[in-house]
């Protein structure tokens, strides 16, 4: 995100109105010009919404594996090892 650096044209009451905002010394015009923006567009001042970040954990599982087929996993591993007993014996 950039900034923008532009001039402008105010209306004689816009431009008092700022004058008398900014003469307190509170304020700068660069403060107070993007405040009243923001609140005319309707943007929230100042929250951000929060960053997403991938918190990683330790896990016993590799990528690609579905713990909740193992019991499938175990049956496949079963039948491969019931027909090796089976070709073996012919």
């Amino acid at each position: 995100m950039s900034n923008m650096r532009t001039t402008l044209t105010l209306d004689p009451d816009v431009s008092e109105k700022i004058r008398q905002e900014t003469s307190s010394g509170k304020t700068s015009l660069k403060k107070l010009i993007n405040e009243k923006l923001r609140i005319g567009f309707g943007i929230t001042p100042g929250k951000k919404s929060p960053k997403f970040t991938v918190k990683p954990h330790a896990s016993d599982y590799c990528p690609g594996i579905d713990p909740l087929k193992f019991n499938q996993l175990l049956d496949d591993m079963e039948a491969e090892e019931f027909l090796k007993k089976q070709n073996k014996g012919k």
